[in-house]
């Protein structure tokens, strides 16, 4: 596929704090955090944004349930935090009985409610996991395996696979299968990206997905063959500055975001010719 031209790309909204997360509400709002713990609700027809909440510390990925309930990984407060609609924030997993999360990165939903969290840990540290915290709050470990630097995440359309974004040794993208909120078969790779920095993961309506670049200034697109292709470059990193988090909103799933974490807006191109693939959002209330 040809290389989009960046005079599609503009800046859809400024005036953020080095976002790293952004993730599309059920109600049709664009979400993102900053990193001295604001958290952003983003009207996409009139592109005001709104700091509703903060969690006092480096917001990075989050998901959103059916009740626009934000979950949000607070990185060196250790903790996915809850933030309700009305700016309401408590901590939603802080670990496992056994372990405590180190460096929580991403959070993913699957239908059911149980949210994916990948935990970082230290970079060339070699120490990061994977946790499943269940529907009705139970936090376990789930994998050790993937322990390098494990980043974005996301739940494959059909809820059969986790796909892992891994920054380091080698950088590649990994998926294994997930049922109930465990693992349960062995880690496949992907697609490796060598002297790339991968970071943030989302699927296409074609079966496609594609992964947002801390480094370099790059969103890339995997098809459905396998064959890995360039989306969008930016080597001046000015309207993509290290986008780190991806995701479709706007008509039809149509528009695609991303967040800078090495700038202050959040980005936006509605000329891709891709959609994106519909996403959980589970109805956790009375679980």
């Amino acid at each position: 596929m040809p290389l989009i031209n960046l005079k599609h790309a503009e800046m859809f909204v400024e005036g953020l704090d080095h976002p790293e997360g952004v993730a599309l509400g059920p109600d049709g709002n664009l979400y993102a955090g900053g990193e001295a713990g604001q958290v952003y609700r983003i009207d996409y027809e009139e592109r005001h944004l709104e700091e509703y909440a903060d969690t006092g510390g480096l917001n990075l990925g989050m998901a959103l349930d059916a009740a626009a309930n934000v979950y949000i990984c607070t990185a060196d407060r250790g903790a996915v935090y809850k933030v309700t609609p009305a700016g309401e924030v408590s901590e939603y997993s802080s670990g496992s009985e056994g372990r405590a999360m180190s460096t929580p990165n991403y959070p993913a939903f699957d239908a059911q409610g149980n949210l994916y969290v990948t935990d970082s840990g230290s970079w060339y540290g070699n120490d990061g996991c994977i946790f499943c915290v269940t529907a009705d709050g139970t936090t376990a470990l789930i994998d050790t395996d993937n322990s390098s630097f494990p980043n974005g995440c996301a739940v494959s359309p059909d809820g059969q696979f986790l796909y892992v974004a891994m920054s380091l040794s080698p950088p590649q993208i990994v998926r294994f299968p997930i049922e109930g909120g465990r693992k349960v078969g062995p880690t496949e790779k992907v697609v490796e990206l060598p002297h790339i920095v991968p970071d943030g993961l989302a699927f296409c309506a074609d079966g496609s997905f594609l992964i947002s670049c801390y480094r370099p200034d790059t969103i890339l697109r995997v098809l459905p063959d396998g064959d890995l292709t360039v989306l969008m470059d930016d080597y001046e990193g000015t309207i993509l500055g290290a986008p780190t988090n991806v995701c479709f909103g706007g008509p039809d799933l149509s528009v695609l975001f991303w967040a800078n974490l090495g700038r202050w807006h959040l980005g936006q191109n509605a000329h891709t010719g891709l959609r994106g693939a519909a996403l959980f959002y589970p109805d956790i209330s009375s679980s």
